[in-house]
């Protein structure tokens, strides 16, 4: 009696743990992950993110909805390597369009499906350059054959001297509209429904979860944008050398400081930098400051400039972007001082920028003391010239600047020209 008691409890367990197993495969969800906009450091952070968050909850698969004209090669591969290593079911949607590093991530998941209307290809990197491309060809071919997919095509839609005969000719990137891709057998299944999709694969689940992307990665995402971060590191430096030249802490220091913080509080939500950059660029940026206000031999400003660049490329993630972003840039800074200087003063809204007071003599005003008479004369540096400084001709101490370039004290100079109350002096 004792044992038929056991036998039966034991069944029993079976049952209900067989019925809890059925119940937990059939009740599991299918995540939605969107993979729209540009390819960039912020989306493969967002999707890395949400795989993870999502495998906790044992999905019965991944849905990777893309909308994309491309982005960045290395963070497209980034991507394909999270969608490969996950063990769920994982179904490529193209919502619209897969093109070039959207062609990579699309290849990436186990099942591929064409929304009606949606396109596929176009897959050329850029800058085209043979090396670029032969490396770019070989991972789609690597990843096709590791998910069953033909090569030639996915190569095709990379390459333009890839000729397939009644499929693309040579000179032509391959792109397919979703029928052709259907033909081609590149594409799965044809379909605008996420419930149609599971079904035609044949995946139990209990609902569909739709992720969404969250306001803060979609504003990193567009201050990581190259062509923004540029415009927030010359607005930046813009702004300091304004603020250098007006008295207190005003419209210069208030845009530098709101764009390097948009600029590095971007690249920090993103992965690409940290707090300990920050500093860096800070420390470099106080260096900069004691150069002006304490003039040296200018070990503080060549530190500066070298933290500041050590924090630009340590948030780039390569020397090359660094350089590109810091040089452009810099051009933009300079050109843009230069047409502050030079057309500063006939606008309205740069008041509290530039001096537009005058003072002449028609109306009873005599600001300084003439010193033409100094002109072609020779005297000594008796103080250095960074570029301001004291000179002395017969005598006299005079107030001048060097030329452009720095005057050491004790060094024998010339007036060449006498601008108002500015002397401006050369290095003989």
């Amino acid at each position: 009696m004792k044992v038929r008691r056991v036998a039966v409890f034991f069944i029993l367990l079976v049952l209900v743990l067989s019925s809890i197993s059925v119940y937990s495969d059939e009740g599991n969800d299918v995540y939605v992950i969107p993979i729209k906009g540009e390819i960039n450091k912020a989306t493969y952070q967002f999707v890395k993110t949400k795989v993870e968050e999502i495998s906790k909850y044992r999905p019965a698969a991944i849905i990777f909805e893309i909308d994309t004209y491309g982005g960045f090669i290395d963070n497209a591969i980034a991507i394909k390597d999270v969608i490969m290593e996950i063990n769920t079911p994982t179904i490529s949607f193209v919502n619209n369009k897969a093109e070039s590093a959207g062609v990579l991530i699309t290849i990436a998941g186990e099942k591929i499906v064409m929304a009606e209307g949606s396109t596929i290809g176009s897959a050329e990197p850029i800058p085209n350059t043979e090396k670029i491309i032969s490396m770019w060809v070989s991972t789609l071919k690597t990843v096709a054959e590791q998910r069953g997919r033909d090569k030639e095509l996915v190569a095709a839609m990379a390459d333009k001297d890839i000729e397939i005969d009644g499929v693309v000719k040579k000179g032509k990137l391959l792109n397919l509209n979703y029928k052709e891709a259907k033909q081609l057998g590149f594409a799965d299944y044809i379909s605008n429904d996420y419930d149609d999709i599971l079904d035609h694969f044949d995946i139990n689940y209990n609902k569909v979860v739709k992720i969404n992307t969250d306001l803060k990665m979609n504003i990193a995402k567009y201050l990581t944008n190259p062509y923004v971060s540029v415009l927030l590191i010359s607005l930046g430096f813009l702004g300091f050398v304004i603020e250098l030249f007006t008295p207190g802490f005003g419209v210069g220091g208030t845009l530098s400081l709101i764009s390097f913080s948009l600029y590095f509080g971007g690249n920090i939500i993103v992965g690409n930098s940290g707090w300990g950059t920050v500093i860096i660029f800070l420390a470099g940026i106080v260096l900069l400051l004691i150069e002006v206000v304490m003039p040296g031999f200018g070990v503080p400003g060549i530190g500066g400039i070298i933290c500041v660049i050590i924090s630009i490329v340590l948030t780039s993630g390569s020397i090359e972007s660094a350089m590109i972003s810091l040089g452009i840039a810099i051009i933009l800074t300079v050109l843009a001082v230069i047409l502050l200087v030079k057309y500063g003063q006939t606008s309205p809204y740069l008041d509290k920028i530039v001096l537009r007071t005058r003072q002449n003599n028609k109306k009873g005003y005599v600001g300084v003391e003439n010193k033409l008479e100094y002109v072609g004369k020779e005297g000594i540096a008796i103080s250095l010239l960074r570029p301001a400084g004291i000179i002395d001709i017969e005598g006299n101490r005079i107030d001048a600047v060097s030329e452009g370039s720095f005057i050491e004290k004790g060094a024998k100079v010339k007036v060449i020209k006498v601008e108002g109350p500015r002397v401006v002096v050369r290095k003989l």
